[in-house]
């Protein structure tokens, strides 16, 4: 049996939209990023009108969440973070596919709120960009939410989460995949 990789951190984002995996090995202090996984899990899309993700849905979500598991096993549970995002702040049977999806993981699943979303959000991409002493807007638009974060330096100032993303506006305003100026209008209007 292989024993823990005390070296290596992962980090997985179960979103609205896609679900991400990034594996790193610490070496000399420096962070290198060693295996990296993505799945367009469209979660957003089995929330039905009552808000309960459907059956279908999770299965799907599950079937992915099996193939991460597996590429996380042997990291130390201390050095894995899942978070969950909109779709699972949202549906009313979370719990439900909690239960299935941190077993299927091995690894506990933290549902983390809109403001905490845009924070880490911010940091990955002020890791990511040159520092200067400017302030800068960080916009993300995900599948089910969109985050808007004021920031300098590595301190985000400023932190919104809006219940808008691509996902469930497509489905709220353009389920029948045509984009026409009524729909368009609608979708306008709910944004302001």
């Amino acid at each position: 049996m292989l024993t823990e990789l005390k070296n290596y951190y992962a980090a997985v984002d179960l979103g609205s939209n896609s679900f991400h995996m990034i594996v790193a090995e610490m070496i000399d202090n420096q962070m290198h990023v060693i295996d990296s996984h993505k799945d367009m899990v469209r979660l957003a899309d089995g929330l039905d009108a009552k808000g309960n993700l459907s059956e279908e849905k999770m299965k799907f979500a599950i079937q992915s969440l099996r193939k991460i598991g597996q590429r996380i096993k042997h990291i130390p549970k201390s050095h894995v973070r899942i978070v969950g995002t909109n779709t699972l702040r949202l549906a009313k049977n979370a719990k439900v596919f909690m239960k299935r999806a941190q077993k299927a993981l091995g690894k506990s699943i933290e549902v983390i709120s809109g403001r905490e979303e845009a924070r880490i959000l911010y940091l990955g991409v002020a890791h990511s960009i040159q520092n200067d002493e400017h302030n800068r807007l960080v916009i993300d638009i995900g599948g089910g939410s969109t985050e808007l974060i004021i920031g300098n330096d590595f301190t985000p100032i400023l932190r919104e989460s809006l219940h808008m993303g691509c996902v469930s506006y497509t489905n709220k305003f353009f389920s029948d995949g045509l984009i026409t100026p009524e729909n368009w209008n609608k979708a306008v209007l709910h944004a302001h």
